[in-house]
């Protein structure tokens, strides 16, 4: 075959891609094409926004340097592959599968509307969703036997990246639209994360040759944020989570959680509505308070962990992740107040909002999804206690109280009364 298609969606790398690596083994020219999805744009966080054209930015840059480039379209992905076959001649698109309601329907709509031959291959997890079946079921609904048979099973190898890419004589890459053109909101000020490949694959070698040696005494100490950092490029596929996995070899902790994240895959492809509905329907019933959801929003509930957590999101468009459990913990548990709310939120804020991951864990929090013990509540006190003992992670985020000491810190509403009234932060919302 002489030309084919590579179209780019959440898997922004040369390294370990198994569709560019098929494109450039099949066919003598390829087209690498990422197209501005207006649909997909409309519902995106500004933040992820800003990181996917750092990635794509930096994407094109590696391209170039290849002998190619990136084509770059702004409609519906599916016309724009269509129209870029009939210029081309193009005999065959590759892509990466994926599982959100969306994506499934573009692949199917791909294949009806294109005299094309369509490949959709693996590389957004480590294992693809529907490679572990449990005995008599569809999917696993529980993580720990998933555990056992994702750590068995035999993975695929690394793909390496091309060494040369082609493009088709004539053919006009096109301009990425400005930033200002495509953001829908403010972006935090201090972003987390740069996008691109580059600085993904910079951030996992330090990672890996610094960072994960102390990663399971350190990765839910909130000050010390001993997390690996590499969940936005993970989400917009900067660094290949297999390649990753592998390179983790003799870290289980840090494996364990890249199984999290595949687990939810599989849950989300079994269960596509994991977004919007209760995984398991008739546990809870929320309560409606606009108030406190507002207060949650902004970081002013009065009990500093989870205020402290919700400041980080807005800053940094990030938050750690033992933050993320006891801000999710509070609103539903503590608040009562519908897990939706909160999936939405972190979405329009998170750089690595992604649909499978931050759906599946909000609905475990909740007691709606996967968790095994449905009643559990994460205290806030004794959460801010056990991880934040000397209140430096709040402090961090929450000025007004940095002149506080640690007795005080956690709960600053039992300082002294003529102290109390120097402060500028809010009584608690509820009491604990």
């Amino acid at each position: 075959m002489k030309t084919s298609i590579m179209l780019f969606t959440r898997d922004l790398r040369i390294h370990d891609n198994p569709a560019l690596a098929a494109a450039c083994a099949e066919a003598e020219r390829v087209v690498p094409v990422f197209v501005y999805d207006d649909v997909l744009l409309g519902n995106a966080a500004p933040n992820q926004v800003r990181f996917l054209a750092d990635s794509l930015d930096d994407l094109r840059e590696t391209l170039c340097g290849l002998g190619g480039d990136l084509v770059v379209r702004r409609g519906d992905p599916v016309a724009e592959v269509v129209r870029l076959a009939e210029e081309t001649g193009a005999g065959s698109v590759h892509l990466a599968a994926d599982v959100s309601p969306y994506a499934t329907a573009r692949l199917r709509r791909l294949s009806e509307a294109a005299r094309l031959q369509v490949h959709a291959h693996p590389g957004l997890t480590v294992v693809p969703p529907g490679d572990l079946w449990p005995q008599g079921g569809d999917h696993y609904r529980v993580f720990t036997p998933y555990w056992r048979a994702w750590s068995g099973h035999p993975w695929r190898p690394v793909e390496a990246a091309p060494k040369h890419v082609r493009l088709p004589d004539r053919i006009d890459p096109g301009k990425p639209p400005l930033l200002a053109e495509l953001k829908n909101g403010p972006l935090s000020p201090d972003p987390a994360a740069v996008g691109g490949e580059l600085a993904g694959r910079r951030r996992m070698t330090d990672w890996l040759g610094e960072g994960s040696a102390g990663y399971d005494d350190t990765r839910d100490d909130l000050a010390a944020d001993g997390t690996s950092r590499l969940s936005s490029y993970l989400r917009f596929g900067c660094v290949s989570p297999l390649e990753l996995a592998r390179a983790a070899e003799g870290h289980e902790g840090f494996r364990r959680q890249l199984c999290w994240r595949d687990f939810h895959h599989q849950v989300a492809a079994a269960f596509p509505d994991l977004a919007r509905r209760d995984y398991r329907p008739g546990r809870t019933r929320w309560r409606a308070d606009d108030e406190a959801l507002a207060a949650w929003r902004d970081g002013l509930t009065g009990i500093p962990v989870v205020d402290a957590g919700m400041r980080q999101l807005r800053r940094e468009g990030f938050m750690h992740n033992r933050a993320r459990m006891i801000t999710a913990s509070f609103l539903t548990r503590n608040l009562g107040l519908d897990w939706r709310h909160g999936l939405h939120h972190f979405h329009r804020l998170l750089i690595d909002g992604d649909l499978a991951d931050n759906a599946g864990n909000w609905q475990w929090v909740a007691g709606t999804g996967n968790d095994t013990r449905p009643n559990r509540v994460l205290s806030p006190l004794r959460q801010a206690a056990r991880f934040d003992p000397d209140g430096d992670y709040v402090r961090r985020y929450l000025p007004e109280l940095a002149a506080l000491d640690a007795a005080y810190i956690h709960h600053p509403w039992t300082v002294p009364a003529a102290l109390r009234r120097t402060i500028d932060y809010p009584a608690p919302i509820i009491d604990l």
